[in-house]
């Protein structure tokens, strides 16, 4: 259609740096023959055309610069000359004429829909609606738009909104400090009966299992900007099934009026009934999934809505952050003593304690102070440079996938949203704990100190990669773990028991502690090591791999000489998990630990090394269930794949409770190869990348998925080769664990094969039609 117009057929997602994310998602969903109302997109050419090109471009660069610097200080002297700047941003936007060629172009697209037919427009910046950064709400949009006047206008406006406090605060918490540039949908409006939004997977579990619907009567802007507080339903993906139905609370809805939009009251019978019937609800689920499948897996944020005979898809975006292992069987709640004062939705994970600072609006949020609790009627997009200085954020209205809920899991606040009466009972300067796991604020501070903030690190320089394969780190001592914790690791994929327990005992051998009766002193040291990694990486998780050290390295401990055997090949001699079976008393050392740290931080897991065969991993599992550690509820259990034979066994081990899977490719080479990695002479032997390695590997993380645990891989490959990278992404492999410098580029390496995989599959899907 031209330089400036493109309708939605003529976009995929390789557009996004020209229609912007929702643009281009929304071209890629019409590919797809998804229910989509039709549109079109006015590319980030006519913006550059008019505004960046025009009289006022080299100002508003200057003042945006400017904007920037004030953002990041997020000061309350700052945040004034913020406003000031943003004032005059949005006045040069609108003063800036539109030339004829733009105009033309613009309205005979709009034209094209109708005539004189209702629109919404919505700002699709570039960037905005995608894997690393969602802008939850942070853009304009107009909705009910009739006329060209209005089109142009509402066109204007989101433009302008590019230049807003709440964007410029945004977009300097993520690092992206180049010039912004917007793309505008244009799409025909569902007279919408009930609306809302459907994650495919659980915002506050992370659950890959579960979709979670908000719901609401009307237009959708009631549940995404948070103004009311919507129906809820879970359903199981595998049916869908519905599993349970919270009804909100809506006093009005938005519906289309003459002048635009308007505000109807609800009777208490109406506001009372559910939006969606149970029907209604298992057809959204479908139609998020079918989203979610064409997008290769990865989870997605949907926007849907029914007309009087239709299920229309509105939107959709890749989900920007789930808590902790995403991939994993969601968690018990770790429960706490202490007086609830308020309970909500859990919509962003979490703890924080402080004092509540209650607040009406926007325009007072001057008044909150670094590591207050931000406890508001609601928080829509404006409230966002205050957000950024609050320890937490509570909110009487709202649903789990409103704006204010995304947007504080980005930026790693806890939140509790609907809690109804939240303004009412928490009182400015009262001190409270909140659990945004668990949805409750309690009174003063019942936590222990050490878990009560959750740190979150600073905004680095450059957003890094976000990616469906979780990337993990391997870690060994607990004085790294805060620094390791402010990256953007996923988690601790393999926590090394045998560097964590010979610091801890001092250089100790641990039977030598055990036979002078110092177990509590084993318990406690070890204990106090874990916590701190556990409390470091909360709410993400910690796979805790227990004691794994052969027998030789076990000798040169103090005390070693007594208790270990000599052996020629200690690489495959008394160790791992038969270990265990035949020496439980330092295994029953270690599991009582990580009960007494799980009891504070249950996000640790335990993994068990180096497993044979079935009879020995029945065992040791019958040493787990008689601890302390194996009456825990949530506990997840994995093993180590180091032994070719778990390529036969694993539907075994997962008969016996397993739950996870953690290919140790060192191990796994030198055993199905057969030779020695630390042999000079054989050197060269030594390929991760044999074919008969990459077949084992296949074939486990095949068969994980096909058995539904979670499977990971730890080793140097990830972080060094790409092509092994794709060859786990494309085994779908839910995550790799690397040393912690090499986080950034296995990322990168892990995206990028990511990309090609979607790719591969969208030209299946199009040469198969």
């Amino acid at each position: 259609m031209g330089d400036y117009v493109a309708t939605f057929e003529e976009l995929r997602l390789t557009d996004a740096d020209r229609a912007g994310g929702k643009g281009a998602n929304l071209g890629e969903l019409v590919a797809a023959k998804l229910p989509v109302p039709p549109g079109f997109v006015i590319l980030a050419a006519a913006y550059e055309e008019v505004i960046q090109a025009g009289a006022h471009g080299p100002e508003l660069d200057e003042l945006h610069t400017r904007g920037l610097a004030a953002a990041a200080s997020a000061t309350p002297a700052d945040g004034q000359r913020l406003d000031e700047m943003c004032r005059r941003m949005r006045e040069l936007v609108h003063d800036t004429p539109i030339p004829p060629s733009v105009r033309e172009a613009i309205l005979s697209a709009y034209h094209r829909l109708g005539d004189g037919v209702l629109v919404a427009v919505r700002s699709s910046a570039v960037g905005e609606d995608s894997a690393k950064a969602s802008f939850a709400g942070m853009n304009v949009s107009r909705t009910n738009i009739r006329g060209d006047a209005a089109l142009i206008t509402a066109l204007a406006d989101c433009w302008a909104s590019l230049f807003t406090p709440r964007v410029l605060t945004y977009r300097a918490r993520r690092g992206m400090h180049d010039r912004p540039e917007m793309a505008v949908v244009v799409q025909r409006m569902v007279t919408a009966r009930s609306a809302g939004v459907a994650f495919t997977a659980d915002p506050a579990t992370g659950a890959l299992d579960r979709i979670v619907i908000d719901a609401a009567r009307g237009q959708g802007e009631v549940v995404v900007s948070g103004a009311v507080t919507p129906d809820t339903y879970v359903l199981d993906a595998a049916g869908p099934t519905l599993l349970t139905t919270q009804i909100g609370r809506q006093s009005f809805v938005i519906v289309a009026g003459p002048q635009g939009d308007r505000r109807i009251q609800l009777t208490e019978s109406e506001a009372q009934a559910p939006a969606l019937t149970d029907e209604q609800a298992v057809a959204v689920a479908r139609l998020a999934l079918a989203v979610q499948a064409h997008h290769g897996g990865r989870p997605q944020d949907v926007e849907w809505a029914f007309d009087d005979e239709h299920l229309w898809l509105v939107q959709a975006r890749p989900i920007t952050v789930l808590p902790g292992d995403a991939d994993a069987k969601p968690t018990m709640a770790h429960t706490v003593e202490g007086r609830v004062l308020v309970r909500g939705l859990a919509a962003a994970p979490g703890r924080a304690t402080g004092p509540v600072r209650v607040l009406r609006s926007p325009a007072e949020g001057s008044a909150l102070g670094a590591g207050e609790i931000l406890v508001a009627p609601m928080t829509n997009p404006d409230w966002l440079p205050t957000l950024t200085r609050a320890a937490a954020v509570v909110t009487d209205s709202g649903g789990m996938t409103c704006h204010a809920a995304i947007v504080a899991r980005e930026l790693g606040i806890p939140c509790i949203v609907g809690a109804r009466t939240a303004t009412a009972q928490l009182t400015t300067g009262e001190p409270v704990t909140v659990d945004g796991s668990t949805g409750q604020v309690y009174a003063g501070n019942p936590l222990p100190a050490s878990i009560t903030a959750v740190p979150r690190p600073a905004p680095a320089a450059a957003e890094p990669e976000a990616t469906a394969t979780r990337v993990y780190v391997n870690l060994g001592l607990p004085e790294t773990a805060e620094r390791v914790a402010a990256t953007d690791a996923d988690g601790v994929g393999l926590l090394r028991a045998e560097v964590l327990l010979t610091q801890a005992l001092g250089g100790r051998h641990p039977l030598d502690l055990i036979a002078r009766g110092e177990d509590e002193k084993f318990i406690q040291s070890v204990t106090d090591s874990i916590h701190r990694i556990s409390s470091a990486f909360a709410p993400r998780p910690v796979i805790y791999r227990a004691s794994d050290m052969r027998s030789n390295e076990f000798r040169a401990l103090e005390g070693g000489s007594r208790y270990e055997p000599d052996e020629h090949n200690p690489m495959i001699g008394f160790r791992g998990c038969y270990r265990y079976v035949r020496q439980p008393e330092m295994f029953r050392l270690e599991l009582a630990a990580l009960a007494r740290v799980r009891e504070r931080t249950p996000n640790v897991h335990l993994m068990i090394p180096f497993v044979r065969t079935r009879w020995e991993l029945e065992a040791c599992l019958e040493l787990v269930d008689a601890s302390p550690l194996g009456r825990q509820r949530g506990l997840h259990r994995w093993v180590m794949a180091e032994v070719p034979s778990v390529v036969y066994r694993l539907p075994e081990y997962v008969g016996l409770g397993i739950d996870g899977i953690s290919i140790g490719s060192n191990d796994l080479t030198q055993l199905m190869l057969g030779v020695d990695r630390d042999s000079e002479e054989c050197a060269e032997l030594f390929d991760e990348s044999d074919e008969a390695v990459l077949d084992a590997i296949q074939q486990i993380v095949t068969s994980a998925r096909r058995l539904g645990i979670t499977s990971s891989l730890c080793g140097q490959a990830p972080s060094t080769n790409p092509d092994f990278v794709e060859h786990l992404v494309r085994a779908g492999i839910t995550s790799v664990s690397v040393s912690p410098d090499a986080i950034g580029r296995t990322r990168r390496a892990v995206a990028a094969a990511e990309r090609r995989v979607l790719l591969d599959h969208a030209t299946s899907v199009r040469a198969a039609r």
